[in-house]
């Protein structure tokens, strides 16, 4: 792959990224981390960086979990 098409998903990756503090319902906010969190480990292949990887299989993985985990049951 060009190293231009490689810098585009680290750019489009930090354009989501930042793009998602901007969302004020937490569903879409996790999405776009989701989606955010995709594109950055998609670069951290592309570059050969087991950090941004990792970080961004956790970063994923987190807002997975909060944004599909099940509500705490209420009292009533």
């Amino acid at each position: 792959m060009s190293h231009v098409l490689i810098e585009c998903v680290g750019w489009a990756a930090t354009a989501v990224f930042v793009g998602s503090y901007f969302f004020a319902r937490p569903s879409v906010l996790r999405s776009v981390q989701m989606l955010g969190a995709l594109l950055w480990f998609a670069y951290g292949v592309l570059i050969n960086s087991s950090p941004v990887i990792v970080a961004n299989v956790l970063v994923f993985s987190a807002a997975a979990w909060t944004l599909f985990r099940q509500p705490p049951a209420t009292d009533v």
